[in-house]
């Protein structure tokens, strides 16, 4: 039963903090913070298993980033936004309704360790925005609160797959393991991919696809992880030793280079040009000719220009190959 004051102690009480014998601050400046720990459910990982975490994910929101430049013809910015480690019951239950999760397996190559599952959970309004995208639109039907459609998942299977394939290129930087997409589910209250008390580690990625903010979310089981951390954490720290800034500069521009190769350029070749007024232009009639400032074998030193996506890359000259009219390519221009 709690205790009750008495009228002389609550005047007392009162006539003390008019006089400012008793302070009213709820704690003292000086007082240590006090942080609760649950003793039955102990932390699995450490602050630094965490952050070598965020660091291979770090590469990762790099290629992702490329990847969604590249493929949507937009700004994008892929960063990592937490790393912290949850029971999976509390991942679930914060995941809404409607959602898009892809279902990664995930194979060490190292100790004979067991396969495990990661799961992927992408922001709905990333998915609508990519499939507008994709099928030629300009991206703005992206606010949707509906399901995905067969035929909508089967359009972001594709991108789901090379999310796969570039977090399995992220792991093996350090650590050999095999990754390959087995499923997209819709419903997070039917999967039954973890125990709910076991603890995951959850890695968010913030998603900026033009005006566009989302997330990747990223679920990683803690089973076998922690030894596979160990060996990821030792690695690390070896290149870390072994690699100056400007090695580590060369190594990341090397990954977006090969992330942009499947990219498509358009290259044309300008034999020549010219300027005419308008009202020329409104008179030209069919079989009129046009005089060029060039001869027919080119400029003085021959070549003519190629440019790719109307950047000047090369200088070459006209010719013809296997019946087809072609460029030989004689220069290289510096950029």
């Amino acid at each position: 039963m709690p205790e009750i004051l008495t009228q002389s102690q609550i005047d007392a009480l009162l006539k003390g903090i008019n006089s400012g014998e008793v302070s009213t601050d709820d704690k003292d400046k000086n007082e240590k913070k006090i942080r609760e720990y649950d003793f039955n459910s102990p932390k699995k990982f450490t602050k630094e298993q965490l952050r070598t975490m965020d660091s291979l994910h770090e590469n990762l929101s790099r290629l992702l980033s490329n990847y969604f430049s590249g493929i949507l013809r937009v700004f994008s910015e892929v960063s990592v936004l937490q790393v912290e480690e949850q029971s999976y019951y509390e991942f679930n239950n914060a995941l809404p309704d409607n959602a898009l999760i892809g279902l990664i397996d995930m194979q060490p190559k190292i100790r004979n360790m067991n396969e495990s599952t990661m799961m992927v959970d992408m922001s709905t309004n990333i998915g609508f925005f990519m499939i507008d995208r994709l099928l030629g639109g300009s991206g703005d039907g992206y606010a949707l609160t509906r399901d995905f459609t067969e035929i909508e998942i089967a359009i972001l299977t594709s991108a789901y797959q090379r999310l796969t394939g570039y977090i399995q290129d992220s792991w093996c930087d350090y650590i050999e393991v095999s990754c390959s997409l087995d499923s997209i589910e819709t419903n997070p209250r039917l999967l039954q991919v973890y125990a709910p008390e076991d603890i995951v580690i959850i890695v968010v990625l913030s998603v900026k696809l033009r005006e566009v903010e989302g997330t990747i979310t990223i679920c990683i089981p803690g089973m076998g992880l922690e030894e596979m951390l160990g060996d990821f954490t030792s690695k690390y720290t070896r290149i870390n030793k072994k690699f100056s800034d400007e090695n580590r500069e060369a190594i990341r521009k090397q990954v977006i280079e090969n992330s942009l190769y499947g990219s498509d350029l358009n290259v044309k070749a300008i034999f020549a040009q010219t300027q005419l007024e308008l009202a020329d232009i409104m008179r030209l009639r069919v079989n009129d000719v046009i005089p060029l400032p060039k001869h027919v074998n080119g400029n003085s030193n021959g070549n003519i220009n190629l440019f790719v996506d109307d950047v000047p890359w090369f200088s070459g000259k006209l010719g013809v190959t296997k019946s087809k009219k072609a460029v030989k390519i004689t220069g290289i221009y510096k950029h």
